[in-house]
Parts: C-alpha cells; sequence; structure tokens
C-alpha cells in the first residue's frame, strides 16, 4: 500500500500539473476562454509597461506571455506525466514563474483578489517540493544479537519502555 506522503505527493502533482496546463492553455490560445485570454493580453501588456528594460531587451507582452504560457503548459505536462527527479525541477520552476508573476502584480498595483490564486499556488508548490525532498521514513530494523548460538534482541531493545516495569 501507498504511503501517506507518495498519496500527497502524487495528488499535489496531478492538480497542480492540471492547474498549469490549464493556465498556459489560456495565455497561448483564445480556444478555451476568449474572456480570459483578453483579460491575460491586457495584463501582459501593462506588465511589459510597467518594466521598461523589457521593452529595451526586445521583449514584447506578447513573447513574455507565450512563453510564460510555454512554460506552465510544459512543467504541467512533467508535473502530470513524468515520474521521478523531472517532476521537482519542474516544481521549482513552476515556483520562480509564480514569484515573478507576484512580482509583476505588485509592480503594477494589482489588488489581492487578482493574485490570490497565485498566492495559493506558490505556497502549494512550495508544500509539495518540500513533501518530495523528505526522506522516507524507514521502519526500524529489527537487531539481533547472537550469543552462544542463541539469538536474542538487543539490550536496548528487550528493555522496558520507560515507566514501565517487566513482569516475568
Amino acid at each position: 500500500m501507498a504511503s501517506p506522503r507518495t498519496i500527497t505527493i502524487v495528488a499535489l502533482s496531478v492538480a497542480l500539473g492540471l492547474f498549469f496546463v490549464f493556465m498556459g492553455t489560456i495565455k497561448l490560445t483564445p480556444r478555451l476562454s476568449r474572456d480570459a485570454y483578453n483579460e491575460m493580453k491586457r495584463a501582459y501588456k501593462s506588465y511589459v509597461r510597467a518594466l521598461p528594460m523589457l521593452k529595451k531587451m526586445g521583449i514584447s507582452s506578447i513573447l513574455l506571455r507565450k512563453s510564460i504560457g510555454a512554460l506552465e503548459v510544459a512543467c504541467g505536462i512533467v508535473m502530470t506525466l513524468v515520474p521521478g527527479r523531472p517532476k521537482d525541477v519542474a516544481n521549482f520552476l513552476l515556483l520562480l514563474l509564480v514569484l515573478a508573476v507576484l512580482f509583476f502584480h505588485q509592480l503594477v498595483g494589482d489588488p489581492l483578489k487578482r493574485y490570490a490564486h497565485a498566492l495559493v499556488f506558490g505556497i502549494l508548490l512550495t508544500c509539495r517540493l518540500l513533501i518530495a525532498r523528505q526522506p522516507e521514513e524507514q521502519p526500524p530494523e529489527k537487531r539481533i544479537l547472537s550469543v552462544n548460538g542463541d539469538e536474542q534482541p538487543l539490550i536496548h531493545e528487550a528493555a522496558p519502555e520507560k515507566g514501565k516495569v517487566k513482569v516475568s
């Protein structure tokens, strides 16, 4: 049976992966929701206006929106389908992306309700990464001491627990 830790990691990975595939797709195409797509276009135009350095580097609002959307879709697919270490890398990249998006929201002065979802998903990404990086707990091993051919548990395991008296 899978451990609660494994179940938690898998559930968070799938849920977060699907969310980022959805959000990335909204940034890339109007097929899912024309209103959300147009809102994304407007938001990214305001981000580039607030950071003139991006314009000087040749990064337009379209390029910024599409590159962030593509990265979200790619990392979301990895989080949902790919096992092992690539999930942690995708998790870390998405966490950096969420931090950048939070910075953009603060830069343009958006109210909390416009970026509350980014805060929540940033916290979920952080939790998933911390749980995944924790070592798996191993059950204690039974140690056996061989004395004169007789096997006996080690002294510290044979001793009664504190506060309890062993009656023979």
